[in-house]
């Protein structure tokens, strides 16, 4: 069976989980977790890293960070998770739900400017698959308009945009390391504080709102309440997991890249040929690999490739259900038809298995009977 999604195990997660494990200090920003923070500084320039419990975590504790309250609006794209909103529905603020680009899958820079009111707080686009969004574009309409940026990097902790990494620009970015990403130490995440007015209140806000932080480092004898905040704290055995994990993350992305620069060459001719399209990694510098998509010219296709390929014990995976016609979209206001683009586009879409050990195990079933499915669909 090739399953939609395989976490990757590296060589030292048991030592490390071990030895976290025996430290008896296993709660919060120990010693494992203090070496994740040197990793992603000296790998990617990634500064004021906050290791929390998971991605969902890390965005609704940067929407706590922003002051997000009632009668505030976010611009935010429809086709993503329900975190993504629900970090800014808990605060009482308004998900605005914008198009995507059919070419990336990410957020229509452009179709936001659109949406932007006196109400506007902040922008909240994601990087889907591991695609950075139009950073350029996004952080040119914060400035514009004086709205804070967060972006949902989820997906795409080791892709760079334009030779930064992601989660490096904008006010605040999130994390995900769940067992469905790259690199995984089964729930975990990060917030990235680029916005530096904003560091000391995120130690408050991850430590349940009190400035216990100073105590620690001297510069207080008591803590106390100083803000809202919750435990928003990865324990260090996962945090020793995940270091493990980062340690390997230029194998696992390349064994990712194999994988995915195999899928380009199968479905390359389908997209020639203007039957489908794909995940463009070829039109980036350095992307993850999280994922790959193809989106096909009917829903009735993409159904018939799901199924086909469930009959061979390959299992290929839907889109995003859109967010804005979602039971709880209606709910809060927004109407099917509001946007068109996204609702046809994630009708179309699959997502192929990926993960870094198909690179060895399984390509070669999998691109065969994918050809032959394409071949039953579209013809010879």
């Amino acid at each position: 069976m090739i399953p939609f999604n395989k976490p990757y195990l590296s060589t030292n997660e048991e030592q490390y989980v071990l030895d976290a494990l025996k430290s008896g200090r296993i709660c919060g920003n120990n010693q494992y977790a203090q070496k994740v923070f040197g990793h992603l500084e000296q790998k990617h320039g990634l500064e004021n890293s906050f290791l929390v419990p998971s991605g969902t975590s890390a965005l609704e504790m940067g929407a706590i960070l922003a002051d997000l309250g009632p009668g505030d609006e976010v611009i935010l794209p429809s086709y993503t998770f329900s975190s993504t909103a629900n970090a800014v529905v808990l605060t009482g603020a308004k998900p605005v739900f914008c198009e995507i680009d059919p070419g990336t899958m990410n957020a229509d820079v452009g179709h936001a400017a659109s949406l932007v009111s006196e109400r506007t707080k902040m922008l909240l686009p994601i990087d889907y698959a591991g695609i950075p969004c139009d950073l350029d574009g996004f952080l040119s309409l914060a400035e514009i308009h004086n709205l804070s940026l967060m972006v949902d990097a989820a997906q795409s902790y080791g892709s760079y945009y334009k030779g930064q990494a992601c989660g490096s620009m904008g006010d605040l970015a999130a994390f995900s390391f769940h067992e469905t990403k790259n690199i995984s130490c089964g729930e975990g995440g990060a917030l990235i504080v680029n916005n530096p007015e904003w560091i000391e209140r995120a130690h408050f806000l991850q430590e349940k709102g009190t400035d216990r932080r100073l105590v620690l480092y001297g510069q207080k004898t008591k803590y106390h309440w100083v803000d809202k905040g919750s435990s928003y704290l990865l324990s260090d055995i996962l945090a020793a997991l995940l270091l493990s994990q980062l340690e390997s993350e230029d194998i696992i992305h390349g064994l990712r890249r194999k994988v995915a620069d195999a899928y380009f060459e199968l479905y390359k001719p389908y997209r020639d040929w203007d039957l489908i399209s794909f995940t463009p990694y070829d039109k980036f510098e350095q992307v993850n690999n999280h994922a790959f998509w193809v989106i096909f010219d009917t829903e009735q296709k993409k159904e018939d490739f799901i199924m086909s390929l469930k009959a061979m014990n390959i299992h290929a995976y839907i889109g995003y259900l859109p967010l804005h016609s979602s039971p709880m979209g209606i709910k809060l206001g927004n109407d099917i038809n509001d946007l068109p683009i996204t609702q046809d586009v994630a009708s179309r879409i699959v997502r192929l298995p990926m993960y870094a050990s198909l690179a060895n195990e399984g390509l070669d079933y999998c691109l065969e009977k994918m050809q032959n499915v394409m071949k039953q669909i579209y013809g010879e």
